[in-house]
């Protein structure tokens, strides 16, 4: 079904696409939007490494990718890269609020993607020196024919193992993207704002309209709302127009065989020659983040392998051009996720008067009814319509946003891409594809946004005091946000974990 979904617009810098949020860290990205701040990066959203899960995702949206500090859910629960969509977001960092971008890299002389840097990588492993992915690179050919053992223990023929392979090269400036650390970061009010905005929102109910046969189908074969299918393909991929134009195939190759995750990506590309020798996509369709993330709603090839489906009977399982095979695959991966039916993700709340925040704590989950003994109230006035249900509280902005209880079907988000932020995103712009308002209650908008450099500085001066038992690295995680609430506790503040620059100016003794 050539020509059933929008017409693509394939980004040529960097691999373009937006599943793959973080910093530079591809390990779990758990706690980092505690502290209300999303690292960004010059090509999308930033995908996330989902959390690496298995699958990844490219949202390039308006120049921004959005970090957190794990991977994202495309790839898999081994630790994975997500792609590069609002899950890539290694490639060029720009600013928080107030400052101005960060400086981009130099276009190739053909006006193309920039080249590799030439330097070591910032993570510091030792398969990221220099010296070391040279090496690899020089041994690449090698590599690359020695997986067809492999590939043949999976049923690829040699003819089309040879055909797939044939012609490919390393692409050294993936190195640079896997290992970028970003300088600056944005609020996750800022994120929320690029994300969730109207034109996508108008963007999105014509898909809604335009595909309505195929989300019927895909609701009523899985129980997964379209409204999320909706807002998933939209935040991914801004509906199918910033996929990422990388070679899949050739990106898996190139870090299966250098850098610091050869045996994740090795599996990756071996499964991504699966899918071609199938015949469920062609070479062509198979483009996208340097990660390997690929169509409107970023599956790594593992992902497609796991949860792509024939929607329409055609014999194929095309996510990429196809919109039964696209909206059936993305809600079977909700579904087998554990999505439950007619659930929402969550309520946006009010937090009472002298909240005790420690409870703010994914591992702290309570039933409604025992949020309500809090003195917690939904932010709309509603009722809770089921006071069984079991949430956690997520206060990204500490005490100074709102809060908001977080369901099962938040937790499912978050597989597909765990990045708190990311899974807030799509909540709420699925709740506004299907009618509803925005949040009710403000972000603190007045709050500017640390450094890189203002982050680890926090860190040190907290291991100063004894809060803080890591190594500074500039990256928040939930390490960094328990050591600052034993600081706030100590000077008497509400204990949030939320790092504002006046925590900061504290720990300074200013």
């Amino acid at each position: 079904m050539m020509g059933d979904l929008p017409l693509r617009r394939p980004l040529r810098a960097a691999g373009a696409t937006t599943k793959s949020v973080l910093l530079s860290c591809w390990k779990p990205r758990r706690g980092f939007f505690g502290a209300g701040l999303v690292a960004m990066d010059g090509h999308g959203m930033g995908l996330m490494e989902r959390g690496m899960s298995n699958r990844t995702g490219a949202m390039l949206v308006a120049a921004t990718l959005l970090c957190s500090s794990g991977p994202s859910q495309a790839q898999s629960q081994s630790q994975a890269p997500s792609g590069n969509g609002i899950s890539n977001f290694l490639d060029n960092i720009f600013s928080g609020p107030k400052a101005g971008p960060a400086p981009q890299a130099a276009p190739g002389p053909d006006g193309g993607p920039p080249p590799w840097s030439g330097e070591d990588g910032a993570s510091g492993h030792p398969l990221m020196t220099a010296s070391a992915i040279r090496e690899a690179a020089a041994n690449f050919q090698n590599c690359v024919a020695a997986m067809w053992p492999d590939a043949a223990r999976r049923n690829i023929t040699q003819e089309n193992f040879q055909r797939f392979t044939a012609g490919l090269a390393p692409d050294l400036r993936i190195m640079d993207l896997m290992d970028s650390q970003p300088e600056f970061t944005k609020a996750i009010w800022d994120y929320l704002d690029i994300l969730v905005n109207d034109n996508r929102l108008a963007k999105g109910r014509e898909i809604l309209a335009k595909y309505k046969s195929q989300f019927d189908a895909a609701e009523k074969a899985y129980g997964v709302d379209r409204y999320a299918v909706a807002s998933i393909w939209g935040i991914e991929s801004n509906y199918s127009t910033q996929m990422g134009d990388r070679n899949v195939v050739n990106s898996t190759a190139t870090l299966a065989c250098i850098g610091r995750r050869q045996a994740y990506f090795k599996d990756e590309f071996l499964t991504a020659l699966e899918i071609l020798n199938r015949g469920d996509l062609r070479p062509e369709q198979m483009r996208g983040s340097w990660a390997g993330a690929f169509g409107p709603t970023q599956f790594m090839p593992t992902a497609f392998k796991r949860y792509a489906v024939d929607g329409d009977g055609d014999g194929r399982r095309d996510v990429v051009d196809n919109a039964s095979d696209l909206i059936a695959s993305t809600a079977n991966n909700l579904k087998k996720d554990g999505w439950q039916t007619g659930r929402t993700w969550g309520y946006e709340v009010v937090l009472p008067e002298g909240f005790n925040f420690m409870l703010a704590d994914k591992a702290k989950a309570m039933t409604i009814a025992q949020w309500q003994s809090q003195g917690m109230k939904r932010a709309d006035g509603k009722p809770f319509p089921d006071s069984s249900e079991r949430a956690y509280l997520l206060a990204p902005a500490g005490a100074q946003g709102p809060g908001f209880l977080m369901l099962q079907n938040f937790r499912v988000i978050m597989k597909y891409n765990p990045a708190e932020a990311y899974a807030l995103a799509i909540g709420h712009f699925a709740d506004r594809l299907r009618g509803g308002p925005p949040f009710v209650q403000p972000w603190p908008r007045q709050e500017r946004v640390l450094s890189r450099a203002e982050r680890l500085e926090l860190q040190q001066l907290l291991a100063q005091r004894g809060f803080y038992k890591g190594t500074p690295d500039g990256q928040f995680g939930g390490q960094t946000r328990e050591a600052l609430r034993g600081f706030q506790a100590s000077i008497g503040t509400p204990a949030d974990g939320f790092a504002s620059s006046d925590v900061l100016e504290r720990l300074r003794g200013r």
